[in-house]
Order: structure tokens, then sequence, then C-alpha cells
């Protein structure tokens, strides 16, 4: 019989800290839920793309904005921004910086945070 499960991101199981920014993971039941923190000036290929040594963003994002502007490019040119209230699904093949002056807070989903700015 199954029963509930619950973990919070306030106490999470892993925290990976790199340049402008911070990774909280927790995983329940072989699932990888994240919260990225990224403050202004934040950049992937300056921030993540040294740590992993791809050309781009291989990560397939699905997730939620809390707050924050976050723009993406991806690598064929087409571009989007993401703001509070979003929910967006970002293929590999991408990059992605801090649009503004806000602290960008976001919450994934799609498991392929659990290797994410791993050294």
């Amino acid at each position: 019989m199954s029963s509930l499960t619950k973990k919070n991101l306030n106490n999470p199981d892993e925290t990976r800290s790199f340049n402008k920014g911070k990774l909280e993971l927790v995983t329940i039941e072989g699932v990888t839920f994240s919260r990225i923190t990224l403050e202004p000036g934040w950049k992937w290929s300056e921030s993540i793309k040294p740590i992993v040594k791809t050309p781009s963003c291989q990560v397939h994002h699905i997730g939620y904005v809390v707050s924050g502007q976050m723009r993406v490019r991806m690598d064929n040119g087409e571009e989007q921004e993401y703001g509070p209230g979003d929910t967006y699904i970002i293929p590999p093949g991408h990059d992605a910086w801090i649009a503004g002056n806000e602290i960008y807070v976001g919450v994934d989903v799609s498991g392929g945070m659990a290797d994410y700015a791993k050294r």
C-alpha cells in the first residue's frame, strides 16, 4: 500500500552553489524536484558552461517561474522570456540569462536537474 510522502525544498537533500546562483534538490521515490535561485547578471554560458563543458545547456527543463525574469535563446536563434506564473518546457540546446535586476526563482520538475551544474 502506498503512503503519502513529503519533502520540503527549504530543507533540500542537496544544495549546489555556483557563480551567481544556487540549486536546491529533493528526490521522492525517484522523482527529483529542484528550485533554482539566480542573481541578476547570471548567464548560463558564463556560470554553468565552464562546469559542464558543453556548448549550450543540454538539460530538458519543465517548470514554473516563481519570481524574476529569464530570457532563453535556443541554438537555432529562437528566443522567449519567462516571468512569474509562467510554466515552461525548454528543450536541450539553449543559453539563458537573467533579464532585469530581480532575483529569479524557478521550480523545475523535469528530473534533468539531478546532474545540473554538477562538478
